[in-house]
């Protein structure tokens, strides 16, 4: 039997209640992604801010550059080469989950310098006998940047195939069985996968179907 509610009020019954739980479910995924970020600068910290020593040396960035195009072939300045470049790598890629406005191109080559430049400048202010080094904080940056793009691109693409090319910055919902809604491109979808659409239009919603 057709149902003569409003789209508005057809809404509320099939829709708030499974936008409800995904914002639920979102909501737990930040508190861990925020968690385990906390925990990744923790370990940052610990490798990069422990005591070896007093007062500081200067890394001079010829002498340094130098160092590591001449030793190449040394597994110690490769092993130095790789640590400077991954050592922000994870904390890059759940900083860009955790906040997507930061995979903007600009925004996380400011935030990767930015890091990297704290490091250095924390060594140089504390009496730690680190050497202060502005091509480590540049490999530490560089190993961020493409990080935090590559997840990036991978969280756009994922949720991309989710939303039917609606991109709102979050993660796809899990495609689990629901009932099935018209999307705003006119295709039967999951109506978890509703919910993103209707987010990323600020709320606005193609009629719904009766039951």
């Amino acid at each position: 039997m057709d149902d003569d509610r409003s789209p508005a009020l057809l809404l509320a019954h099939h829709v708030a209640p499974p936008c409800a739980s995904a914002a639920r479910e979102a909501a737990g995924r930040r508190l861990l992604l925020g968690t385990t970020l906390g925990l990744a600068l923790a370990v940052v910290a610990s490798l990069t801010l422990a005591p070896e020593g007093t007062g500081w040396a200067w890394g001079a960035p010829l002498s340094e550059l130098r160092w590591y195009l001449t030793g190449l072939t040394s597994p110690a300045t490769l092993l130095q080469l790789v640590a400077n470049l991954l050592l922000l790598a994870v904390p890059a890629a759940l900083a860009v989950r955790l906040w997507p406005a930061l995979a903007h191109p600009a925004r996380l080559a400011v935030a990767a310098l930015a890091a990297g430049g704290t490091i250095e400048v924390l060594q140089y202010l504390l009496p730690l006998g680190r050497v202060v080094s502005p091509v480590d904080a540049l490999l530490n940056a560089a190993g961020a940047l493409v990080t935090g793009a590559v997840v990036a691109a991978a969280d756009r693409t994922g949720t991309d195939g989710a939303a039917g090319g609606v991109d709102d910055g979050a993660r796809p919902l899990p495609d689990r069985t629901a009932p099935l809604v018209d999307g705003v491109d006119g295709r039967r979808v999951s109506i978890y996968r509703y919910c993103v659409v209707y987010r990323s239009r600020g709320g606005s919603h193609a009629p719904l179907p009766h039951p």
